[in-house]
């Protein structure tokens, strides 16, 4: 009877949590809104480049309140939000504007499972915009600011030896009126700007560690020499300390090594299977780390042989090469943006779904625009095997654009605060992102946006990780230096620059709009940089400039970014609608085109 009564009021539970939480608002929605489970929101392991057996996810409905920046916690919580959905979205079941001038707050309880006993306890976060404080039963525990990178604590000194804990989070985020990274993000959207992004929209988790545990793994492929290097990043550990390297090949066992956990390791991967576009092969990585001669940490991991690099050609023109090999790099402007999400895709087939429509239309790359995703979203492409140009989120002012004045663009002086947090936070990103192999390119600024010192972030991108290449400024005011020229125009492709010293790209174009009744964010004021009124109107316009840019491969271009993945707010210009469930041109045009224009260097 007692097991019956338990069970009817774990129902009840159930039952009223879903009565009390619900989409906000009336906007358009995504399919996947609609299987949203409150109980086991993105539930897949949050960080499959470094995995562990044992976690707990964090996810779910939270207390929330707003109220006005530096007051005191507060006594009284306003409702329930969805984590990990940004406060001002849909699927957060709120739907409400912070601003600078108010702070977020978050609270919920949660218990340590008994067989985590005698472990430390880490508490991670996916990502918090902007700035967070996190307590645990009522102790500050520690603090962050950025927008786009992963932080954890080890929070076991503060936990209760038994039942349940508290978490709170205290969050604050200017928006635009800020100077930190926020793409695309503005007080008031319109246009190419977007609603604001606060608070926790990444996955929140729980993991049992050692007192020594691995960090971090950093893997740095070199296939001319035929090896990989691995660096351990690893916590309490001393030079006496080992860590053991095992690496597979499927189920097969091909090397090992072991090294101090302050030493990389350098290991031989003969007759290697190389990574590239068409054979995304991944080799899988056991970590060990041991000390007293004890297994004290163990992560699974992968890694992939490939290079990315630049070299002349026999007409004079630097073309980008994938392992020593000539290859056109062409994919869209992707942003990453869910009408009921904003920043966060409601399920992780949501987000692996635009990855595989744009492997679908024939395209090889995608750059990511000012953006920084999930952990999931990349190894996504790593598996799929599609490049990734990856954009700094922009921030602060934006000095004039002159992209059309080679030698004598202007830059931003900032303040000494905020080149010292974009510094921050652009090698955070960059740490953050290191090890995944679809990566190739570092873009540290966009059009101007926040644009400065541009040769000494450049060249310190690059010495920080020569692996890559550096795309200096996208579209942005030019400069001798780093691995590309990179040009914006709309709607057709023009070469309006050419330099022989760097590939050459056309670093964004296109934008044809097509606006579709019933699938739109806004009723009105929806913008393309040219529209038309059906799918073949808009195929004929797209095909017709790729013909364009087909015959720009041949005479200097080396690589190009088509605007853009999907509808995003008011821009209407992308090959699917914002709520995913349209996908606007003809797709077996789009496809033929884009693969003559991505094997163009084969002819």
């Amino acid at each position: 009877m007692k097991r019956k009564l338990a069970v009817l009021f774990l129902g009840l539970l159930l039952i009223n949590a879903f009565a009390q939480w619900k989409p906000a608002g009336e906007k358009i929605k995504t399919a996947w809104a609609e299987k949203i489970d409150i109980n086991n929101v993105l539930p897949e392991y949050p960080r499959p480049i470094m995995e562990r057996g044992d976690w707990q996810n964090l996810n779910g409905l939270w207390e929330y309140a707003i109220i006005k920046a530096g007051t005191a916690q507060p006594e009284k919580y306003e409702g329930e939000i969805l984590v990990p959905f940004a406060v001002e979205s849909s699927l957060s079941g709120v739907q409400k504007t912070v601003g600078g001038e108010n702070e977020l707050w978050y609270k919920r309880s949660f218990t340590v499972p008994s067989n985590w006993k005698g472990k430390k306890v880490l508490l991670h976060f996916g990502a918090v915009d902007w700035k967070s404080e996190i307590y645990i039963n009522d102790i500050k525990v520690g603090k962050h600011k950025g927008g786009y990178t992963p932080f954890s604590f080890n929070v076991t000194p503060f936990l209760n030896k038994s039942g349940e804990q508290e978490i709170v989070v205290k969050v604050w985020d200017p928006s635009d009126k800020g100077f930190q990274p926020r793409g695309k993000q503005v007080s008031n959207p319109e246009g190419i700007w977007y609603t604001p992004v606060t608070g926790i929209w990444q996955t929140v988790w729980l993991e049992p560690v050692a007192d020594k545990y691995i960090e971090n793994v950093r893997t740095t492929a070199d296939i001319d020499n035929n090896r990989v290097s691995v660096e351990l990043i690893s916590a309490n550990t001393v030079y006496a300390d080992l860590y053991e390297v095992l690496v597979f090949d499927g189920d097969k066992q091909i090397a090992s090594g072991k090294a101090s956990a302050t030493q990389a390791l350098e290991l031989s991967i003969p007759n290697a299977n190389l990574w590239d576009t068409e054979n995304p092969f991944l080799y899988d990585l056991k970590i060990k780390l041991m000390s007293n001669g004890k297994v004290v940490d163990e992560v699974n991991s992968y890694f992939a042989m490939r290079k990315i690099s630049t070299k002349r050609d026999e007409n004079g023109i630097v073309r980008m090469q994938l392992n020593n090999k000539d290859q056109f790099q062409f994919g869209p402007l992707d942003q990453g943006w869910w009408p009921d999400g904003l920043y966060t895709a409601p399920t992780d087939e949501a987000l692996k779904y635009d990855i595989q429509k744009t492997k679908d239309f024939g395209f090889n790359m995608i750059r990511k625009h000012v953006k920084v995703e999930p952990a999931r979203w990349y190894t996504h492409c790593d598996k799929m095997g599609i490049l990734v140009w990856q954009d700094m989120p922009s921030g602060d002012r934006s000095p004039r654009w002159q992209n059309h004045q080679y030698f004598n663009g202007t830059e931003l002086i900032r303040s000494a605060e905020s080149e010292a947090n974009y510094r921050t936070e652009w090698k955070g990103i960059m740490d953050y992102l290191y090890s995944y192999p679809s990566i190739v390119v570092w873009v540290p600024f966009n059009e101007a946006w926040g644009q400065f010192k541009t040769e000494e972030i450049a060249e310190w991108t690059k010495a920080y990780d020569p692996s890559r290449l550096v795309n200096p400024a996208s579209g942005g005011n030019f400069y001798t230096t780093g691995d590309i020229l990179d040009l914006h125009n709309y709607p057709g492709p023009d070469m309006y620059l050419y330099d022989a010293q760097r590939a050459t790209v056309l670093g964004e174009y296109g934008g044809i709009g097509l606006a579709l009744e019933g699938h739109l964010w806004k009723t009105d004021k929806n913008w393309g940089y040219v529209q038309f009124k059906n799918s073949k109107e808009t195929t004929d316009e797209y095909v017709k400039y790729a013909e364009q840019l087909y015959k720009m491969v041949k005479s200097g271009f080396s690589a190009a970014v088509y605007t853009q993945t999907t509808d995003v707010e008011g821009e209407i210009n992308g090959f699917l609608t914002y709520d995913r469930k349209v996908i606007k041109m003809q797709e077996n045009r789009i496809k033929e085109i884009n693969q003559k224009i991505v094997n163009s260097l084969e002819d």
